[in-house]
């Protein structure tokens, strides 16, 4: 008896883990992010997580030179050594217009 009901746990453990670890739920998660979340999520590694820079250039500023469609699409293209997708569709759009206001 006791077989079986190690076994059956066993088994539904299994199942519920393999369900539980799909991509799709990540994504949900970072599209339910604001635009500084995701900043600090996919950014703050190359420009900091006050946006004065690192091995990207300092963002503090970047309102100031750029709009946020122009913003967003540095984010989806890339620009220097920066590679492009880091972010797409939503959530570059919601970084660009967080990043826009910086000025």
């Amino acid at each position: 008896m006791k077989r079986k009901a190690f076994a059956l746990i066993f088994t539904a453990s299994l199942t519920l883990t393999a369900c539980g670890g799909g991509d799709s739920s990540s994504k949900q998660e970072a599209s339910a992010m604001d635009g500084e979340q995701l900043f600090k999520q996919n950014c703050a590694s190359c420009h900091g997580v006050d946006l004065k820079g690192g091995a990207g250039p300092n963002l503090t500023r970047v309102g100031e030179e750029h709009d946020a469609a122009e913003i967003e699409q540095i984010i989806k293209n890339g620009k220097g050594s920066m590679p492009r997708g880091i972010l797409e569709g939503e959530d570059a759009k919601k970084v660009a217009e967080w990043l826009s206001e910086k000025k």
